[in-house]
């Protein structure tokens, strides 16, 4: 076996994946508050991975042209559509009024298994502070919450990392 380098044949095998793989769930992410530019950074490349069609920063969350987003977003922040919204509820409201279905990854009373949960057709998966989580009144909006099962005795992953994890199986399940 001997790795793809060359970028033609990796865009044609990606050509190939995505017709099997073609998904009827569509996907976004809020970010609420985050702290960390290269969390940010590393959530354009998960966005760009899994297809995603916009990042919706809310709050404190650095947003492009931040250099610390480009280090680690590799060229992602370039290719995914990014807004901007001051206030976390204004996002929220505005994102229910296009269709979306606000899931929370939070680890939240009914939250569901993210392995067990049954994703909408347009799913936005809000993605809370670092430290602090989604927070109360953005929860009290949310259609719904899913959680990573932790086997270790940290109570949660990176936030970009649990993004890549459930917005992957969002996608792949069929």
């Amino acid at each position: 076996m001997k790795a793809v380098r060359s970028k033609t044949a990796a865009r044609e095998l990606r050509s190939e994946w995505q017709q099997e793989l073609d998904s009827e769930v569509e996907i976004c992410f809020l970010l609420q508050d985050l702290d960390d530019a290269y969390n940010v950074g590393g959530l354009f490349r998960v966005a760009d991975g899994v297809g995603a069609s916009e990042l919706i920063c809310t709050g404190k969350t650095p947003v492009p042209p931040n250099p610390m987003i480009s280090v680690t977003s590799l060229g992602a922040h370039r290719r995914i559509s990014c807004r901007y919204f001051k206030h976390h509820l204004d996002a929220v409201d505005a994102l229910k009024a296009e269709g979306w279905s606000l899931v929370a990854l939070e680890i939240a009373d009914g939250a569901a298994n993210f392995r067990q949960f049954s994703y909408p057709t347009k799913t936005c998966l809000i993605l809370g502070n670092e430290a602090n989580g989604v927070y109360g009144s953005v929860l009290a909006k949310v259609d719904s919450s899913v959680f990573i099962p932790m086997f270790g005795k940290g109570r949660s992953l990176n936030v970009h990392v649990a993004a890549a994890i459930v917005a992957f199986e969002a996608r792949l399940r069929r």
